[in-house]
C-alpha cells in the first residue's frame, strides 16, 4: 500500500515531468522553424503566413527576441482571452462545449472539496478504526483520512450521508444548468448557420429494389410521389470503396515517387535505386524513379477502367441516397417521420455534413448491421475480460506489501527504498497507461465494422465502448483485482463471516492507486498534449523529404483535432472518480481540481491554436456526457449504501435508498426536457430560417447549390472526371459545373481544370471539408507552385493578424504572444 511518502514521490515525479514538457513546449513553440506545428489552425484560417520575416538568415529558424524566453507560461493567459462567442466563430461549437465540461468539473468539485476536506477529514481522521486492523489488513496513513476509518454502528456516518444528499443535489443543479445552456447554445448555432447542404438533405437507407427499375429511378418516383411539393434532387450513393483503395495506393506510390525525385535533385549524380522485392529488401535493384513511374501508369489506368466499371454497372449503385429537398422544413418532415408503412423500408435520417461522412460504410447491406452489432458487441465484452489481465498484475504491483505475503522471496528487492517508493508511487499508473494506450484504436475500428455511416457517430459510439471499458477494467476492475490480491491473507485467517467488512473496508483503500494514476494521466498526461512532440517530429521529416511545394507544406502541417473517443471517456473517469471518493475518501479531490483546471488550459490552447476539426455536430455528444455523470452519481450512492452495510450502520444506511430514485428522477426528466434539442430538428426553427432566406435571397438557385454536395470525393482526385456522369441522377438536366448559378454565401466549388490534376497531392482544395467559419482560398496549382489568389472572408475573424510575428502585438484586440 503506497504511503504517503511514495505519494509525494509520485508528485515530485510527475510535477518535474509536467514541467520539463511545458518548459520544451515554451522553448519550441517560439522558434519559427516550429511555427506550423504550434500554431496550425491560423495558417489553416489564413491569419498566418510566414512564421517571420528576417533578414538574418539564423533568424528565420532560432527565436533570437531573448524577452520571450523569460515569458515560457505566457501561453496561459493568453489561451484565456478569446471569448467564448469568438471561440465558437473561431473553432465551432464542438470544441467550445468540450472545453465547458472541464469549466463543469472545476464548478462541481471546488465547492465539494472545501467542504469534504474541512468536514469530513477530521471525522474520519479521529475515528481510529483501522488503528486495530493494522495486524490484519494492510493500510497507510492516507486510509487513516478515509470513512474506513469510522468505528462501524458509529452515528458520524449520519455526516457522511447527509453530504452524499448535499454533493448529489449540487452535482444535479450544475447538470441541470448546463443542459439547459448546451441545448440553447446548439439551437442558436444552428439558426445562426449559414446555408449547408446538410440543411437540406436527408440520408434515406434500405430502398426497396423494384424489378425493371434502377435504385436512381425509384428514389426519383418515391420522393416525387410523396413529397411533390418540396423533393428538388438526388444523388446516389456508389460502392467506390475498391476505387479509394487504389487511389490511397497511389497516393503512398506518388509519396515515395517525390521523395526519390527530390532526393535525385539534390544528388544529381547519383540516381536513386531500390529492390523490387518483398518490403524493398530483397530482389533485383532497379532504378527507383522509373520504378515509381511505372507503378503510377498502371494505377491510372486501372483507376480510370475501375471508375467506368463503376459507373456503367448498376450492381454498383447501394441501396441508399441523398435526397435533397427546396426547403430546411421538407428536409425536417422527411427526415423525422416514418416513409413507408414497411418500417424496415425507406429508413430516413438528416444526412451528415459532407465533410463528417465516412463514404466507406454506405455500401455496407443494410441487412447485415444487425448482425454486425452483435459481433462487435460480443468482441466488445470479450475484449474487457481479455483485459483484466494486465489490469490483474498493474494492481499487484501498486500492492507490494499484499504481494510480499503473497511471495516472501521478493521481499530483498522490493524493500529498497527508492525501488519501493517508485513501483508504488509511478509506475503503476504508467503502465495502466502505456496498456491503454492503443485501446482507442481498436474501438474505433470495431466501430466502423459496425457500420455507422458518420464519423462523428463513428467516435461517439467507440467513445462509448471506451467508456464501459474504463467503467468495468480500470475503476471495479482495479478496486476487484485490488482487494484479492491485497487483503489475500486476510481471507485466509479470518472468519468467512468477517469477508463482507473486509471487503468494504478495502473499497477506499485504491484511493492511493487512482491518486498516481490521476498524476500521471492528468498532470504529465495533459503536458505532453500541449508538447505534440509526435507531430513535431513527423512535419520535420516531411519537410526534409517529401515537401517540394507550399501546398505540401500545408499537408504536413497535421493539425489534427479533439479526439473525442479517448478524451471524452477519460474525463468521465475522472468525474466518476471525484463523486465516488467525495464521500469514501475526499484527499483525492485536490488531485481532481488540478486536472480539471490544468486540462482546460491545455486544451483551450490547443483549440485555439492547433486542432482543425473534422466535423461539426453542434454539440451532439453533450446527452452522453450528462447521462455518465449521472452514472457516476449512481454508482457512488451504491458503493456507499454497499460500504455502510459493512458498517453496521442499520439506523442510517436506509436513508440512502431514497438518493437513487431521486437521482434517476431526475435523469429522465433532463432527458425529456433536454435531449429532443439533440435528436430532431423543430419544425418551427426550419420554417423560420426558411423564410429568411426567401426574404435575403429570392432568387436562390437551390438545385445548383445542392447538386453535387454529395458526390463521392474519390471523383475529385484524377484526370477527365466529368462530374455529369455521376451527379444527380440520369433523369435530371445536368448543370455544367463550370456555370452554375450559385448563392453569393457560397464556397464556390472547384473548377474542372482544379478537379483534374494528374497528382492526388495536387489535387482541387476540399472547400466542403472546411467549417462555414474558417476562411475561403481559391488555389492556383500547378506542378510545383502554390499561390493565393483571392482571400474572401465570410465572416469576421475574431483575431485579426497582421503579418505574425512573436512577441509583436496583434492589429487590434491587443492580443499578443
Amino acid at each position: 500500500m503506497a504511503t504517503l511518502g511514495d505519494i509525494g514521490v509520485s508528485a515530485l515525479i510527475n510535477i518535474l515531468g509536467a514541467f520539463a514538457f511545458l518548459l520544451a513546449f515554451a522553448l519550441l513553440r517560439i522558434q519559427p522553424i516550429n511555427d506550423r506545428v504550434y500554431f496550425p489552425k491560423w495558417y489553416i484560417a489564413g491569419g498566418r503566413t510566414s512564421p517571420r520575416h528576417s533578414s538574418n538568415f539564423v533568424g528565420k529558424f532560432v527565436n533570437l527576441n531573448l524577452w520571450t524566453y523569460f515569458t515560457f507560461l505566457s501561453w496561459m493567459p493568453q489561451a484565456l482571452k478569446m471569448s467564448e462567442s469568438e471561440l465558437i466563430n473561431h473553432a465551432g461549437l464542438d470544441s467550445a462545449v468540450f472545453l465547458r465540461i472541464y469549466i463543469l468539473g472545476l464548478k462541481i468539485f471546488g465547492p465539494i472539496a472545501i467542504v469534504a476536506l474541512v468536514v469530513l477529514i477530521p471525522i474520519n481522521a479521529s475515528g481510529g478504526t483501522l488503528f486495530f486492523l493494522r495486524k490484519d489488513l494492510v493500510v497507510s496513513n492516507i486510509d487513516k483520512l478515509s470513512i474506513s476509518n469510522v468505528h462501524p454502528k458509529s452515528i458520524r456516518f449520519f455526516v457522511h450521508i447527509g453530504l452524499e444528499y448535499l454533493f448529489t443535489f449540487w452535482t444535479c443543479f450544475l447538470l441541470y444548468k448546463e443542459y439547459g445552456r448546451v441545448a440553447s447554445m446548439r439551437l442558436n448555432f444552428l439558426a445562426s448557420q449559414r446555408r449547408r447542404a446538410a440543411q437540406f438533405t436527408v440520408l434515406v437507407r434500405n430502398v426497396p429494389h423494384v424489378s425493371g427499375r434502377s435504385i436512381s429511378d425509384s428514389v426519383d418516383n418515391f420522393f416525387k410521389t410523396n413529397h411533390p411539393d418540396h423533393y428538388l434532387c438526388h444523388q446516389a450513393v456508389y460502392n467506390a470503396n475498391k476505387f479509394a483503395k487504389l487511389v490511397r495506393k497511389r497516393e503512398r506510390i506518388q509519396n515515395w515517387l517525390d521523395y526519390n525525385q527530390l532526393k535525385f535533385e539534390r544528388h544529381p549524380d547519383k540516381r536513386p535505386t531500390k529492390k523490387r522485392g518483398f518490403l524493398g529488401l530483397c530482389g533485383e535493384k532497379v532504378d527507383a524513379i522509373d520504378f515509381y513511374k511505372k507503378q503510377i501508369n498502371d494505377l491510372d489506368r486501372r483507376l480510370t477502367m475501375e471508375r467506368q466499371r463503376i459507373l456503367k454497372d448498376p450492381k454498383s449503385i447501394v441501396s441508399a441516397a441523398f435526397v435533397s429537398f427546396n426547403s430546411r422544413w421538407g428536409a425536417a418532415v422527411c427526415a423525422q417521420t416514418q416513409q413507408s408503412k414497411n418500417p424496415i423500408l425507406w429508413l430516413t435520417n438528416w444526412a451528415p455534413e459532407p465533410r463528417d461522412v465516412y463514404w466507406k460504410n454506405l455500401a455496407i447491406p443494410f441487412v447485415s448491421l444487425s448482425i454486425r452489432k452483435l459481433v462487435i458487441s460480443l468482441s466488445v465484452f470479450a475484449l474487457v475480460f481479455f483485459y483484466m489481465i494486465p489490469i490483474a498484475f498493474v494492481q499487484s504491483l501498486a500492492n507490494l506489501e499484499g504481494l510480499e505475503k503473497v511471495a516472501p522471496f521478493l521481499r530483498p528487492v522490493i524493500e529498497v527504498k527508492f525501488v519501493k517508493s517508485f513501483l508504488q508511487g509511478f509506475l503503476p499508473g504508467l503502465a495502466l497507461k502505456i496498456f491503454l494506450y492503443i485501446l482507442p484504436t481498436v474501438l474505433m475500428i470495431m466501430s466502423k465494422i459496425e457500420g455507422h455511416v458518420a464519423l462523428s457517430v463513428l467516435e461517439r459510439r467507440a467513445s462509448a465502448k471506451y467508456y464501459y471499458f474504463m467503467l468495468v477494467n480500470v475503476f471495479l476492475g482495479s478496486i476487484v483485482t485490488g482487494t484479492a490480491f491485497q487483503q489475500l491473507h486476510a481471507f485466509l485467517h479470518q472468519a468467512p463471516t468477517q469477508i463482507p467488512r473486509t471487503i468494504g473496508v478495502s473499497i477506499p483503500m485504491k484511493a492511493t492507486f487512482f491518486i498516481t494514476y490521476i498524476m500521471v494521466d492528468g498532470w504529465a498526461g495533459i503536458a505532453s498534449e500541449i508538447l505534440r512532440l509526435k507531430p513535431l517530429v513527423i512535419f520535420h521529416l516531411k519537410n526534409t523529404l517529401l515537401v517540394k511545394t507550399e501546398r505540401d507544406r500545408v499537408k504536413a502541417m497535421n493539425p489534427g483535432s479533439v479526439d473525442f473517443p479517448e478524451t471524452l471517456p477519460s474525463l468521465q473517469l475522472y468525474f466518476l472518480l471525484g463523486i465516488v471518493y467525495a464521500v469514501v475518501t475526499p484527499i483525492l479531490l485536490p488531485f481532481i481540481l488540478v486536472f480539471f483546471a490544468f486540462a482546460y488550459l491545455v486544451y483551450r490552447h490547443q483549440v485555439i491554436n492547433v486542432y482543425n476539426q473534422q466535423y461539426e455536430s453542434a454539440a451532439a455528444f453533450w446527452p452522453q456526457v450528462h447521462s455518465r455523470i449521472i452514472a457516476s452519481l449512481l454508482i457512488s450512492q451504491l458503493l456507499l449504501l454497499g460500504l455502510l452495510s459493512t458498517k453496521k450502520a442499520a439506523n442510517s444506511t436506509p436513508l440512502l435508498v431514497a438518493l437513487p430514485i431521486l437521482t434517476l428522477s431526475f435523469h429522465k426528466y433532463c432527458k425529456h426536457r433536454f435531449e429532443p434539442a439533440f435528436r430532431k430538428y423543430p419544425l418551427e426553427e426550419a420554417m423560420a430560417k426558411d423564410l429568411e432566406d426567401r426574404n435575403s435571397e429570392p432568387d436562390v438557385n437551390l438545385k445548383a447549390y445542392l447538386t453535387d454536395a454529395y458526390l463521392h470525393p474519390i471523383f475529385h482526385s484524377f484526370e477527365e472526371v466529368e462530374l455529369t456522369e455521376v451527379r444527380v441522377d440520369e433523369n435530371q438536366t445536368q448543370i455544367p459545373s463550370t456555370s452554375v448559378d450559385r448563392p453569393h454565401n457560397h464556397v464556390p466549388s472547384p473548377s474542372a481544370s482544379e478537379l483534374s490534376s494528374p497528382s492526388p497531392r495536387h489535387h482541387a482544395y476540399n472547400y466542403e471539408n472546411q467549417p462555414p467559419h474558417m476562411v475561403t482560398h481559391q488555389y492556383e496549382l500547378d506542378q510545383q507552385n502554390y499561390t493565393v489568389n483571392q482571400y474572401e472572408v465570410e465572416q469576421q475573424h475574431p483575431y485579426p493578424y497582421d503579418v505574425f510575428h512573436h512577441g509583436a502585438e496583434l492589429s487590434s484586440n491587443g492580443y499578443r504572444y
